[in-house]
């Protein structure tokens, strides 16, 4: 037994780093002392730099700068949909289409490819097998059902992209509108007849008037 009591969790000292003379080399910090560095006091203000006079009203008379600058500014509004602007002719942004050979059969295969790539699902394919006395396409399958939900296709163009017969298109027709959601699921037959010309949306009516 030794009469030195064993300091309590906390009350130990911290040993203290001596020199090869014996000498402290440096001092430790106890539990309540920081060790974050004091700020920089803050550079005095100059002198010599001049306040706006009008602080308040200075912002504002820019601001009505440039809303006077925007209104003697010319029109730029495009007179759509009386006036319709051809768009590029290597544009691709409207609705799909499948497309035929010269002989008549279709393109499509029926692979399924479109459908895997999409990806907000939106196309539907059901594919079969062609036969001597119903041939479809020159493969050995064709698509037997296609269909596009445009109330998800987001007009990214992977399924174009994936499709390895060309079979499948974007068009420059983007007048697309729908009064349902069963009108924004497009068939086969929707999809392998061409598009109008731009400019003919809207035109006709349930009651035989024109919107314009």
């Amino acid at each position: 037994m030794t009469d030195r009591e064993e300091p309590v969790g906390g009350s130990e000292e911290p040993e203290v780093p001596v020199s090869s003379t014996g000498e402290p080399l440096a001092r430790p910090r106890g539990p309540d002392e920081t060790t974050a560095q004091e700020s920089p006091p803050a550079p005095p203000p100059d002198p010599e730099r001049k306040k706006p006079a009008l602080p308040v009203v200075s912002p504002i008379a820019k601001g009505m700068a440039t809303v006077f600058r925007e209104i003697f500014r010319g029109d730029i509004t495009e007179n759509y949909p009386k006036r319709v602007e051809p768009p590029p002719p290597r544009a691709h942004m409207g609705r799909h289409r499948l497309n035929r050979h010269e002989n008549g059969l279709e393109k499509c295969i029926g692979c399924e490819l479109c459908a895997f790539a999409c990806p907000a699902d939106a196309i539907w394919v059901e594919g079969a097998e062609n036969t001597e006395e119903h041939r479809v396409s020159p493969g050995e399958r064709y698509a037997k059902d296609y269909q596009i939900n445009y109330l998800r296709c987001i007009g990214c163009g992977l399924c174009v992209e994936a499709c390895p017969t060309r079979a499948l298109t974007l068009t420059p027709y983007y007048e697309m509108a729908f009064e349902s959601r069963e009108d924004a699921i497009w068939t086969k037959e929707q999809l392998l007849e061409p598009p109008p010309p731009l400019g003919q949306a809207g035109r006709a009516t349930k009651e035989g008037k024109s919107w314009f």
